[in-house]
């Protein structure tokens, strides 16, 4: 009975210090709940540490943290902040140019052209940050001026170029209606605010596109080559549960997502590239989930291996300035 006796004040004293645990994580997030809310919660917030100190009391080769998902299931996270858009694969139009290439590129330390992250919130918006993401720096690359463009307007207005608003989209088609839209106005003049009806103004669309170029399906090599020799450029890939909580590091090897074209369902900025010992090649990717996830909002993904599908739907913009 003495033996038992400790095994409950043990777990005793392991759940009031999950609570605690959990209880500081709600303050820090400022979370408000029902009273059943709460306990629930409670639980899911358990799961998900322990599964983040499991984790890193592993040898592997990121670590996890607790963030602002961490009362979700993964389930709940899919459904909210991940969207449900199928890829198309297409024959690319980006030409390779001869190379070489530098060993490491970060279009951040290049000059300013790269604006801050942004937070999508609650709304499968993705593909709108991926999308203004990409079309801000390479205005800026072509002029010199970095300005922060409106995802609203896309969630808004692009739904005739097969774009479904907090459901999901493509940077790709969203280039295309920014190209026959005529313009994209500013995060200024049209802020985010996740639902609303479409309020273009066309006299206040401050960026253009020219023209859309997809980088074929699989080609790794073109995507190097157009972020060593352009600009950064748009991406999708294959979200799965262990990167929910990914904080820092290289997100290697991972057994749990899918490689393919239909598999994909978050849409994000690589902004540069480089190798880790010569032996550990990765993307540096600007995510839209603020920058209290992951590395200030980046992360480093593997490169080479279509990691998560992250090759199969690439895109940039050729900007009309």
């Amino acid at each position: 009975s003495l033996n038992k006796g400790n095994v409950l004040t043990e777990l005793f004293f392991c759940v009031l210090s999950e609570e605690y645990h959990f209880k500081q994580w709600v303050s820090q997030h400022n979370k408000l709940y029902t009273t059943e809310e709460y306990y629930h919660r409670l639980g899911v917030f358990t799961e998900n540490k322990r599964t983040v100190d499991r984790h890193n009391a592993g040898n592997n080769s990121f670590t996890m943290g607790l963030n602002q998902f961490s009362d979700l299931t993964f389930e709940e996270f899919k459904k909210f902040y991940l969207q449900t858009q199928i890829c198309s694969v297409t024959k690319g139009t980006h030409v390779l140019s001869t190379g070489p290439y530098p060993e490491f590129v970060d279009w951040r330390t290049k000059g300013n052209f790269v604006t801050p992250v942004k937070n999508q919130g609650f709304c499968g918006s993705c593909w709108t940050f991926s999308t203004t993401g990409c079309l801000e720096s390479v205005i800026a690359i072509a002029t010199g001026k970095l300005i922060s463009l409106s995802e609203q307007q896309l969630l808004d207005c692009s739904r005739p170029f097969n774009n479904f608003g907090c459901l999901g989209g493509l940077p790709s088609q969203s280039f295309e209606y920014i190209k026959y839209n005529k313009g994209l106005m500013t995060e200024e003049d049209y802020p985010y605010k996740s639902f609303s009806r479409c309020k273009f103004e066309s006299q206040l669309a401050a960026a253009f596109v020219q023209d859309v170029v997809n980088i074929t399906s699989y080609d790794e090599k073109a995507m190097v080559d157009a972020v060593a020799q352009l600009n950064p450029i748009t991406f999708c890939f294959d979200v799965t549960p262990d990167f929910k909580h990914y904080k820092d590091g290289f997100y290697l090897f991972s057994t749990q997502c899918k490689s393919t074209a239909d598999s994909v369902n978050h849409a994000v900025l690589a902004v540069g590239y480089g190798s880790e010992d010569n032996e550990k090649p990765y993307w540096i990717v600007k995510n839209s989930w603020g920058t209290a996830w992951g590395k200030d909002g980046y992360f480093l993904i593997e490169r080479g291996k279509n990691m998560c599908g992250l090759a199969t739907c690439s895109s940039y913009p050729l900007p009309l300035v």
